[in-house]
């Protein structure tokens, strides 16, 4: 945070002392085609497709046989079916050569940010992709890494004030209290001091808006850039359309005013490990939610999963995380608070750990968990109760008298509510739940073709890790 702070302070002094560069004028007219929700609770502007949408991040290299994106096109009919929304690619950009971790390197070494990775294909063969993605009403955000780029980058070599130095050194990646990052030893810092700097990544961000249309980042260590840059870049990239920022960060609630639209639910993923581990009950959930309203301003969300491409490679597959428990707490993340986020081979039950440096392709079967979470998109889609930040009902704890096992709630919005109830304990559980009066009512089985009548007072017998799932339409 002091180095954070120490580059802001430089920063301020080049831009009022001098002839620093200006902040990007706010734009008074979006060229977007895509209309923003216009009650945004922080004012930062929206794409309407973000709030019920389905995310899920594609890892180029290991998608398919080929490592791809004509891998990753064939599938977008089997993608859209699967009820995705928004296709997250991992870094597509060339990799750098010195320091290189592995045979391949990793994909967030960037050694040219205006370039796709040959191995991947040609920017033809990326703009095809992203037409096929469009064509299926699938949105696609790109992998941004705007902290450090590899040692061997072209911006490196032509612009070497681009970058941090320490006793005229340039320097690995430094975390937020200023602290390098010994891991990080295959890519070199930035240095958001320079006004220059700035205005050149704002500037390759653009590039990818208008020649390539896509729709948005997800951005990389998004806390270790100063949030002032963010402030400056926002208005920017919305000024060629309204785009789509997700901060892979939980730690600066000012993201939300700055720039992005969502940030990362790490602190979700490290409590629902722990219960599926007996290390905490599902009271931490609402201990986790009281912290999370407090913390972040009124109508934030974020991202929700068991999965991602770090998780997978490093701690482990989604059996090894979650065991038993990985269906039960994947219907939590569809029906929290946020948006959820599937990693490629979740629904085919990938059980294979994708390699980080090298090409460890996806093994598909025949994708055995493909109806599973088709069902709970389309839940998500239809029913509004479950749509992100305001757009979406506020959580409701429903009380029950078995609360270390069974968590219960329900959401509601515009006469659109769901009601759901988890068993997330290993133990069978006999629970009686009492929901308020407004809540009383018939739900159809989410999963089943049943029906539930809910009373004032209903008792249930649930299995361990089993979930139940109710919609009112």
């Amino acid at each position: 945070m002091l180095l954070l702070l120490r580059k802001a302070f430089i920063f301020w002094l080049l831009t009022n002392i001098g002839a620093g560069c200006q902040n990007q004028p706010v734009p008074t007219v979006s060229t977007s085609s895509e209309k923003p929700l216009p009650d945004t609770p922080t004012g930062i502007p929206q794409p309407e497709w973000v709030a019920p949408g389905v995310l899920y991040e594609c890892n180029v290299r290991q998608f398919s046989v080929e490592g791809n994106f004509n891998g990753v096109r064939e599938q977008v009919p089997r993608l859209k079916s699967l009820g995705v929304d928004i296709l997250w690619l991992m870094p597509i950009h060339p990799i750098g050569k010195m320091r290189r971790k592995g045979a391949l390197g990793s994909p967030y070494s960037v050694r040219d940010y205006y370039a796709v990775h040959p191995d991947y294909g040609t920017l033809d063969d990326f703009k095809a992709l992203v037409r096929a993605a469009h064509d299926q009403k699938i949105k696609v955000v790109l992998d941004w890494v705007p902290n450090h780029t590899s040692w061997d980058a072209v911006w490196k070599q032509q612009h070497p004030e681009y970058y941090t130095r320490i006793n005229g050194a340039f320097t690995v990646p430094l975390n937020e209290r200023g602290e390098i990052i010994e891991d990080w030893s295959d890519v070199c810092e930035l240095d958001y001091t320079n006004p220059n700097l700035r205005k050149a990544m704002i500037k390759v961000m653009q590039y990818w808006l208008s020649e390539c249309d896509i729709d948005g980042f997800r951005v990389d260590m998004a806390g270790l850039v100063p949030n002032d840059f963010w402030a400056e870049a926002r208005p920017a990239l919305d000024s060629v359309k309204t785009v789509f920022m997700l901060s892979e960060w939980q730690d600066e609630p000012g993201h939300f005013q700055s720039c992005f639209n969502a940030n990362y639910g790490w602190k979700w993923k490290d409590i629902t490990k722990d219960i599926w581990l007996g290390k905490q009950s599902p009271k931490a959930l609402d201990t986790l939610l009281r912290y999370l309203n407090g913390f972040y301003p009124e109508g934030y969300y974020q991202l929700y999963f068991t999965q991602n491409h770090d998780e997978n490679t490093w701690s482990g597959t989604e059996s090894e995380l979650y065991g038993a428990s990985a269906d039960a707490f994947n219907v939590l993340a569809f029906t929290w608070q946020g948006i959820p986020m599937l990693y490629n081979g979740q629904e085919d039950d990938l059980s294979q750990r994708l390699g980080f440096f090298e090409q460890t392709p996806i093994r598909w079967k025949k994708f055995a968990k493909q109806e599973f979470f088709a069902t709970l998109s389309n839940l998500h889609h239809y029913n509004r109760a479950l749509w992100a930040g305001k757009s979406g009902g506020r959580l409701e704890k429903i009380p029950n008298n078995a609360e270390d096992n069974v968590y219960a709630f329900t959401r509601e919005k515009d006469g659109d509510r769901v009601v759901v109830i988890l068993n997330l304990s290993k133990e069978r559980t006999t629970v009686t739940l009492q929901p308020g009066r407004e809540v009383v009512g018939p739900y159809a089985n989410v999963f089943g073709r049943s029906t539930l009548q809910l009373t004032k007072e209903i008792t249930l017998n649930l299995k361990p890790w089993e979930y139940m799932v109710f919609s009112n339409k």
